[in-house]
């Protein structure tokens, strides 16, 4: 590998790893905000430990997320330093808005709600992890909005003089058709993950520990898994509107998803396909007619342009060279995302089925199976993202700038296999740490919420802890 694909692979590992924390992050903290206001609302008690339990497990995984963010920052500059020359003005921009705005509308209220227990009314506490909420999302349309804008450049000009983009319509860049269908997409993807964590705990605990609390996880179920379903919904409507989008901003990344060499119309769907080991051409198929068109153009008989023909046109358009993504890749992570996290639905459709009328699960291997629960959706996640961003090579900005022109010309492959074996090093240790610390507190099960006698004055009591 030369020094451009360790840095490639440097960036891979952390963003995926990254991105193992975030879906939960996002999903979990609505989930959470839910259970609060039903507690203010009813009174019940049973909200208010669902609420500071699965809140518990919220707060264990949005540390580490913050954590392994952070890193990602500082590759920017370290790794592709010709990256940043070209693009920050345009890139930097919905990235500074998502630290001045979005994080830090998370941070300070979040440590208004973890410090606040008895401290605020319940309406504003219960608010305040309402607002974290919308920070989380806020925080992921700046950062998805800049993506958007390397897979389909908006709102820009090239500086002949500087050969370096200049954003001139913040608004496009925010506005920009792939950001506004993705953000939903994405954003359904975390509730696909934090609906099955929530559903799989609850079960786990009505199977394993019935009592007292099972009102509260029969409750926990329900909510979970129907989380679960709708979105899913929520995914197969907004990834469909998304195919159509790609098809038109992005159409080798279409064909690439499909292994489809040659145009055709009406197009098939291949649900299964073999290639020769270079990715250069389709050696066997199962396939449905007509549905990649409809997937690709909303209609039945439409065209879609193959990677053969597509890749004739880059070369008279952008110049010589290969314009192809890695096909075999990026046809199996695109079918992963879909097959997974629709497998994800079925559990917890199944989970559902479980505990109508009042009933226990009973089924053994509905308890083997939950643990895939959470795990299915958050694989579907990170083979998504690692579809729509291997999708996109050899471009890092479509149309713009080829990856290979992006790294640092001053890093050299010693400190790129280093830093990456330090990264892998030390991102498996936490991977280690955040398991542990969930699986504990998942298994410890509901807290104890009577509050403890008051031996002080309000005006007296210190500021607690909540956890």
């Amino acid at each position: 590998m030369d020094v451009t694909d360790l840095a490639r692979w440097q960036f891979g590992v952390t963003t995926v790893y990254h991105f193992l924390f975030v879906p939960l992050t996002i999903g979990l903290v609505f989930m959470v905000a839910a259970f609060e206001t039903a507690w203010v609302r009813t009174g019940n008690e049973k909200w208010l430990k669902l609420t500071k339990f699965y809140g518990k497990l919220f707060l264990i995984n949005f540390a580490m997320g913050l954590v392994t963010g952070i890193v990602q920052e500082f590759q920017f500059g370290m790794n592709w330093s010709e990256y940043s020359r070209f693009v920050g003005d345009v890139f930097g921009a919905p990235l500074a808005m998502e630290a001045l705005v979005a994080f830090f509308l998370e941070s300070t209220f979040l440590g208004l709600w973890i410090f606040g227990w008895d401290r605020l009314p319940k309406r504003i506490h219960a608010a305040c992890i309402w607002v974290v909420a919308v920070g989380t999302v806020l925080s992921a349309y700046f950062i998805l909005a800049a993506n958007s804008w390397m897979q389909n450049p908006v709102g820009y000009r090239i500086n002949p003089d500087t050969g370096r983009a200049e954003l001139t319509d913040i608004v496009a860049v925010l506005t920009n058709k792939v950001a506004l269908i993705t953000v939903p997409h994405t954003v359904a993807g975390c509730f696909l993950v934090a609906g099955g964590l929530v559903t799989a705990v609850a079960v786990w605990h009505l199977v394993r520990r019935p009592g007292s609390d099972t009102g509260a996880y029969r409750s926990a179920v329900k909510i979970g898994a129907w989380t679960t379903l709708v979105a899913m919904g929520a995914m197969l409507l907004t990834g469909d509107i998304q195919g159509k989008i790609m098809t038109e901003v992005q159409p080798m990344k279409m064909a690439a998803a499909e292994a489809l060499y040659e145009s055709e119309q009406p197009a098939p769907f291949s649900a299964f396909t073999v290639g020769t080991l270079d990715g250069s051409r389709p050696v066997w198929s199962v396939e449905i007619p007509g549905l990649l068109s409809f997937l690709g153009t909303g209609s039945f008989d439409g065209r879609v342009e193959g990677i053969n023909d597509l890749q004739a046109e880059y070369e008279q358009r952008y110049g010589p060279g290969d314009y192809k993504p890695n096909i075999p890749l990026t046809y199996w992570t695109f079918r992963l995302m879909i097959g997974l996290g629709s497998a994800a639905a079925l559990l917890a459709l199944w989970a559902l089925w479980a505990i109508r009328r009042g009933r226990t699960p009973s089924s053994k291997w509905l308890v083997r199976a939950l643990p895939l629960l959470p795990l299915l959706p958050l694989v579907a996640n990170s083979t998504g993202w690692i579809f729509t961003e291997m999708g996109r090579q050899p471009w890092v900005v479509f149309g713009e700038m080829k990856t290979a022109a992006a790294n640092s010309p001053n890093v050299g492959a010693a400190e790129l296999i280093t830093s990456l074996a330090v990264f892998t090093l030390l991102y498996g240790a936490l991977a280690f740490i955040e398991v542990r610390l969930l699986l504990k507190y998942a298994r410890a099960g509901l807290p104890d919420v009577t509050p403890p006698p008051v031996s002080e004055s309000e005006e007296d009591r210190p500021l607690a802890f909540a956890y």
